[in-house]
């Protein structure tokens, strides 16, 4: 097939008929439904990009010579990654980086589970068959342009216990309750599937929570990948924050509120050509940092976040031009506080792509040292950026009319006259200020913010292994020659 248009993904979603709920409701189709279909014609015009501009979005097949995504590439020069990184950017500033999971992360991945499947096949738990799998998955993902989401969190049951076996419950996270000779069988629940039900595909990665040595957690510790119609599976929604309103009125919640959802398994059959991982603690726990899958991820990641702050930006310079704020001091010292995080995560970005490598798998690999500080910092960042544009909005970001108040013959001139700014009319004054409500205080923009403060995990655990894994032994060598040098120049010599 090779790169989908956006009608080709809608009919191959609509087509699988995915059980998703939502709202108490079992969805019919969610291509129609009020609460999926912004967000999946918003999916589509991603696909549709891919063909207005293929020279940025596409590349040549490796094994059928058809036109595919350029987010399946695996990189072999520092140019496939350059132009990687441009076919992110585009997808990202499709929607001014409001889409956290765009096709391209996960596809990113798959890629790297893909190239590196002799890790799949190593002792203690792999086989060569779960290498072909991993293998012709990435094949079969990038010849068909699959869309996926995917799953690797346990339920938040009981954080205290150090295993899912220890749980009250040792039933409730998904696990494997059987294996036959044809697949495994799988049971229980796993989180959190953004862009939930109107995928063809779900991914069921290693949990990132499978640290206990030992084989205790095995059950839990498994690798697949699944059509979302697959029999037993459920997607539980949640509350959508699309509330059906005018895309003047709320320009992102309509339109990128991407989901999130519980996944259900109910007795899921796996066949074992879809397994990648069964049973195997240890190998779950080394495969995103032995795949490199962690370091394309964070790649994809870092460069639609650097659109993210482009959008940010832009929306605050607007806002400050607009109303007539743009002279005063601690106002542009606040817009300079995101010009600051906009170019020290262009630099992280630059430094990991001119510093790449070619690894064992034989892909041009950035470098993860500048990659994992700007994942590490810009969790607590984004935080900041939305604080900033809630304090220079102020009561702008309140007393915020609607479209219909607009069109409305007795108040819309008042309402227009009242909303007005310095160098802007109040139409259009509105527009802007509910662009930055919808950022920063909306409920999608709320969703937002915990999002990115826990995208790649608790920031508190993530900073404790950016500090274990950080090599400290040169700056405490520098020290240590210091103060050995400051030794020798006072002559002071200690017995020992």
């Amino acid at each position: 097939m090779g790169a989908r248009t956006g009608k080709e993904y809608i009919e191959g979603i609509k087509e699988r008929n995915t059980e998703v709920w939502i709202h108490g409701e079992k969805v019919e189709d969610v291509t129609i439904h009020p609460a999926f279909k912004n967000v999946v014609e918003s999916v589509a015009g991603l696909y549709d990009l891919q063909h207005e501009k293929p020279e940025k979005m596409l590349y040549t097949s490796p094994t059928s010579g058809k036109k595919v995504g350029l987010s399946f590439i695996a990189p072999k020069t520092k140019e496939d990654l350059f132009k990687r990184r441009e076919m992110h950017t585009e997808w990202a500033t499709f929607s001014g980086g409001m889409m956290g999971r765009s096709p391209d992360y996960l596809n990113t991945s798959i890629m790297a589970f893909g190239t590196a499947s002799q890790f799949f096949a190593q002792e203690g738990g792999g086989s060569d068959q779960f290498a072909k799998n991993a293998a012709n998955y990435y094949e079969y993902a990038r010849e068909n342009d699959i869309s996926l989401t995917h799953t690797l969190i346990h339920p938040q049951v009981n954080r205290s216990m150090l295993t899912q076996a220890e749980q009250k419950d040792p039933f409730l996270s998904a696990r494997i309750t059987k294996k036959t000779s044809d697949g495994i069988i799988v049971n229980g629940c796993r989180l959190l599937a953004t862009l939930g039900g109107i995928t063809d595909e779900l991914v069921v990665f290693p949990s990132t929570i499978n640290r206990t040595p030992g084989t205790t957690d095995d059950p839990f510790a498994f690798a697949f990948a699944i059509p979302n119609n697959t029999k037993g599976l459920k997607f539980l929604s949640r509350e959508s924050f699309d509330y059906g309103k005018s895309k003047w009125d709320h320009p992102l919640g309509a339109r990128f509120d991407e989901s999130d959802a519980i996944i259900s398994f109910e007795d899921v059959f796996v066949p074992w050509e879809r397994v990648f991982v069964s049973e195997s603690t240890d190998i779950c726990n080394r495969t995103y940092t032995e795949t490199n899958a962690v370091i394309h991820m964070t790649h994809q990641v870092i460069s639609k976040n650097v659109v993210k702050t482009e959008f940010i930006l832009g929306v605050v310079i607007s806002m400050m031009e607009a109303i007539g704020i743009d002279k005063f001091m601690h106002v542009k010292e606040k817009a300079s506080e995101i010009m600051v995080i906009l170019e020290v995560m262009r630099s992280h970005l630059f430094k990991s792509e001119h510093n790449a490598k070619i690894d064992q798998y034989g892909n041009m690999t950035p470098d993860f040292e500048p990659l994992n500080a700007a994942r590490n910092w810009f969790p607590k960042m984004y935080q900041r950026m939305n604080e900033i544009i809630k304090i220079l909005g102020a009561s702008g970001l309140m007393a915020l009319p609607t479209e219909a108040d607009f069109s409305n013959t007795d108040v819309g001139p008042l309402v227009h006259r009242y909303t007005q700014g310095a160098n802007i009319n109040g139409e259009e004054k509105v527009q802007l200020f509910r662009l930055a409500w919808d950022i920063s205080i909306s409920a999608f923009g709320n969703r937002q913010a915990l999002y990115e403060y826990y995208f790649f995990g608790d920031p508190v655990r993530m900073s404790n292994a950016y500090y274990d894994g950080f090599d400290k032994q040169p700056y405490k060598d520098m020290v240590t020659n210091f103060l050995n040098k400051s030794k020798k120049e006072a002559g002071i010599v200690f017995l020992k």
